[in-house]
């Protein structure tokens, strides 16, 4: 591994979030093809069955995280609090709002049958999702989508990584017509 990879490495274990490509270059006063290239070189050093860490993306931002399988021995040690705290209600609308951004509060409570509003509060509170605009119908419902933590939480580089619905899966995620 070249000088210019550890440096991207040694920026990666410092840091807590994912960095994208223009931080890491800015961070580390290379260029950003030069940050490819290590990220390239980590990619391949982290890939290899002797090693912990794998190189994630997440969110638009790379991460040295904890191999997947490894995860699943660590994670009673070393699990999110968020993770144990979040209820069946949170997840429920947390996996509507996935699925479905934007989608209005009216919405996510047409497909749960209940009220979202406090599940509503927990999830903004968490920073998992965020008001995203206005519905362009009567009353300008506010439109809820998920963010970066909510990405980071499920180690999902872009949203376009959530597990595909079959055709019975994604009717559960549209709202009932009354």
């Amino acid at each position: 591994m070249d000088r210019e990879a550890a440096l991207v490495e040694a920026v990666l274990f410092l840091e807590n979030d994912p960095v994208d490509l223009p931080r890491l270059a800015k961070i580390t006063l290379l260029s950003e093809e030069s940050v490819q290239a290590a990220l390239e070189q980590l990619h391949a050093r982290y890939s290899r069955p002797d090693s912990g860490l794998e190189l994630s993306e997440i969110g638009g931002g790379f991460s040295l995280i904890p191999r997947r399988d490894l995860m699943l021995i660590l994670r009673q040690h070393y699990g999110r609090k968020t993770d144990e705290k979040m209820s069946r209600a949170a997840l429920e609308t947390l996996s509507i709002i996935a699925y479905s951004q934007p989608v209005t509060r009216i919405e996510i409570d047409s497909i749960r049958g209940v009220n979202s509003t406090g599940t509503l509060k927990v999830l903004l509170d968490k920073d998992f999702i965020r008001e995203t605009g206005r519905k362009d119908t009567p009353g300008r419902p506010v439109q809820y989508g998920t963010t970066k933590e909510f990405l980071q939480l499920f180690g999902l580089a872009t949203i376009a990584d959530l597990p595909k619905l079959d055709e019975a899966e994604r009717e559960r995620f549209e709202p009932k017509r009354t």
